[in-house]
């Protein structure tokens, strides 16, 4: 609810009634008097849209100046055809301090890091922590949507306190978040910049019919996530690597680790079972490495376990594979 009084906020700075937005949403007084009280997303969602169109600010009230309805759509546009992601986030970024000075989103990269920024460049007020989080949430949810991929945070950092709702954020951003930082941002890997636009000036069109969902609701889908994972199990200790420990490596839980890989028509399993598979073929075809280290060195203690799978592979055992090879 701390949300909706921010946007009630911009209401009373523009001299305007928000009944109709609070009916809309289904939103009464009580509820707003009560400090305990929340609202579901579809609630955030009508009340966002409801303002922006009424107040004519897509901003609700955060800058110097208002962003008119459709300002977001036209800094989608104007980095859709960008060659990678990267280009258009350094895209965004620019045209958006082309619109309001007061804040100065960048894009910085440090090695296989990559991170947008945001720099306060006036006094924010009461309005201060809703403008952060969803220029946050603005440009993460778009840049989703574009590469048709979640950006997994390795980090999201905001310059104050932890709120008394800080426990609504990890429900907004894939990641851990951290208060007291020097600025807003949010973190990821850097691979992801090089993937390109996979949405299309129609899809756009489709999209600005109903954009805020990319900012209220995380993006589900990570397309990178099997190679990740792909590539910790195929470091020189990845194969003995637990579920658990693969999870922590990609800031995901064990339970949303296995959903979003099958999202993606994978399992971890199938996964080390292909990195295993493939290792072991290396090093049988190419090796004079006993059947029993080369076992070892796929991951697996026990020489007849690392027969059985290999068979269940390629339908030969091992030995049976170096023979064929000879």
């Amino acid at each position: 609810m701390a949300f909706v009084r921010a946007i009630l906020l911009a209401y009373e700075k523009y001299g305007k009634n928000p009944e109709n937005a609070l009916r809309r949403a289904r939103i009464s007084r009580a509820q707003l008097a009560r400090p305990s009280a929340r609202i579901d997303a579809d609630q955030l969602e009508t009340i966002s849209v409801t303002a922006m169109q009424e107040l004519d600010d897509e901003a609700l009230g955060w800058f110097s100046r208002r962003l008119p309805w459709g300002t977001y759509g036209m800094l989608c546009r104007a980095s859709l055809g960008s060659p990678n992601l990267g280009i258009a986030l350094k895209r965004w970024c620019r045209h958006h301090r082309l619109l309001t000075e007061d804040i100065w989103p960048s894009l910085e990269i440090d090695g296989n890091t990559a991170r947008l920024v945001i720099e306060e460049r006036c006094e924010l007020g009461a309005m201060r922590e809703f403008c952060l989080l969803t220029s946050l949430r603005y440009v993460h949810g778009y840049a989703c949507w574009l590469v048709n991929s979640q950006l997994p945070l390795r980090e999201v950092t905001f310059p104050f306190a932890a709120p008394p709702h800080h426990a609504v954020y990890p429900l907004l951003f894939p990641g851990p978040v951290r208060f007291g930082a020097d600025h807003a941002s949010w973190s990821f890997d850097a691979g992801y910049l090089a993937l390109p636009p996979r949405r299309d000036e129609d899809a756009l069109r489709i999209m600005l019919k109903r954009a805020i969902p990319l900012t209220v609701r995380q993006y589900r889908r990570d397309r990178l996530l099997v190679e990740r994972v792909r590539a910790l199990l195929g470091e020189p200790r990845g194969a003995a690597m637990t579920a658990e420990e693969v999870a922590a490596a990609v800031h995901l839980s064990v339970r949303s680790l296995h959903r979003k890989l099958a999202l993606e028509g994978a399992t971890l399993q199938g996964i080390k079972d292909d990195v295993r598979r493939r290792r072991a073929l290396e090093l049988l075809d190419r090796t004079d490495l006993p059947i029993k280290r080369v076992a070892l060195e796929v991951g697996y203690s026990d020489e007849k376990a690392f027969s059985r799978a290999f068979k269940q592979w390629t339908g030969v055992s091992p030995s049976e594979h170096r023979e064929r090879r000879s």
